[in-house]
């Protein structure tokens, strides 16, 4: 039988997303009150390897006080990070290369030190990819599923995904008005890495013409013909939503970094790429707007910051009821557990059967295929 829990530690690893700090919040809330003490480890698991850099210190206590009107707000007071992953650090050799190192072990030598008894990891497939790891090296790990691309699997959808869909849908609803005015071509750019959630959902619900998401390889004279079939029935503008991820049929995605040890591929570019393309093949004047980190900021939608908050209580249960390396899990209407083993690694992409992207298709979008 695990011995009882004293002590708790959260971190938060990724990218930033709408919701964060509700979760934080009810952890710390739920297991307060059940007579646990709760600790923030800062910027993932930064706050454990680069304890230099935090005077205030890397981990620290986290109490009611401390968590007290935060659930409303985006961001994350613990900081996170999508750079050094523990698993494979990128350490510069005295001849000058880099080196691939794990340094989870110093990761479970600090909660042996700190004597912390589980850690509450939230966080998208690479955070979670290393709580699986951490769990199978003997640590008593839960997970919470964050991402605002709604990429991993196993969950009816994550928290972060309804904020930023909304923002997109927002946007697009007012491009309609100065496209139409200046009878331009807006290309609309969203995250959501090699998955079209985002991009899809937003686009039909903001009335796209064109979605171009990773799952659908597009060919882009197929979306200029949808905007010439426009401009002779007199609807002289067009709106085109693409993924930042979207893949043309020549597979060459649009790459700003390579990925490196211990950091992916960072996309981007692929709203300028099309814009450019469709100015040229309709000879109509295009913009571009890149919603970027815009979908990450600002203040979770109900709909996040409830799901955030049952994630958030339903991980301390887990661990009340001696459950270990499971992620939290929402299967409507309930919250459920799912092995770690069966998240990490693993991405949700759109399937090409969806009801939603039939949706589109029946409402005469082009998805440039």
């Amino acid at each position: 039988m695990a011995n009882p829990i004293r002590r708790i530690a959260i971190s938060t690893g990724g990218g930033d997303a709408p919701g964060l700090n509700a979760v934080i919040r009810a952890v710390v809330i739920a297991a307060t009150n059940l007579g646990w003490e709760c600790y923030g480890i800062r910027e993932g698991f930064n706050g454990i390897l680069f304890p230099e850099r935090f005077p205030e210190g890397g981990v620290f206590r986290l109490t009611r006080d401390r968590v007290r009107g935060i659930g409303h707000l985006g961001g994350t007071i613990l900081g996170t990070t999508n750079r050094g992953n523990p698993l494979h650090f990128p350490v510069k050799m005295p001849d000058g290369t880099v080196k691939d190192v794990d340094r989870t072990d110093e990761i479970l030598e600090c909660f042996a030190r700190k004597e912390l008894d589980a850690l509450v990891s939230i966080g998208g497939d690479g955070s979670l990819t290393i709580a699986h790891a951490l769990y199978q090296k003997g640590l008593r790990v839960v997970g919470v599923p964050k991402t605002i691309d709604n990429d991993l699997d196993k969950t009816y959808t994550t928290f972060g995904f309804d904020t930023a869909v909304a923002f997109a849908t927002d946007c697009l609803d007012r491009l309609h008005s100065t496209a139409e005015s200046h009878q331009r071509v807006m290309v609309v750019e969203t995250m959501g890495r090699y998955a079209g959630w985002i991009a899809l959902n937003s686009g039909i619900a903001g009335s796209a013409h064109a979605i171009l998401i990773p799952e659908v390889p597009f060919d882009l004279e197929k979306v200029a013909a949808k905007i010439r079939t426009r401009d002779q029935e007199g609807r002289m503008y067009s709106l085109v939503v693409a993924a930042e991820g979207a893949n043309p049929t020549d597979g060459h995605r649009a790459v700003l970094e390579q990925a490196g040890i211990g950091h992916a591929e960072r996309l981007g570019g692929i709203g300028e790429w099309v814009a450019r393309a469709l100015q040229n093949l309709t000879g109509k004047e295009s913009r571009v707007v890149v919603l970027g980190h815009l979908l990450r900021g600002g203040s979770p939608t109900s709909f996040d910051r409830l799901a955030a908050l049952r994630f958030g209580a339903a991980a301390v249960r887990a661990l009340q009821e001696g459950q270990n390396g499971i992620m939290v899990s929402l299967a409507v209407p309930n919250v459920i557990y799912v092995p770690l083993e069966e998240v990490a690694g693993r991405m949700k992409a759109v399937p090409l059967d969806c009801d939603t992207l039939q949706t589109g298709r029946d409402l005469g979008i082009c998805f440039g295929d």
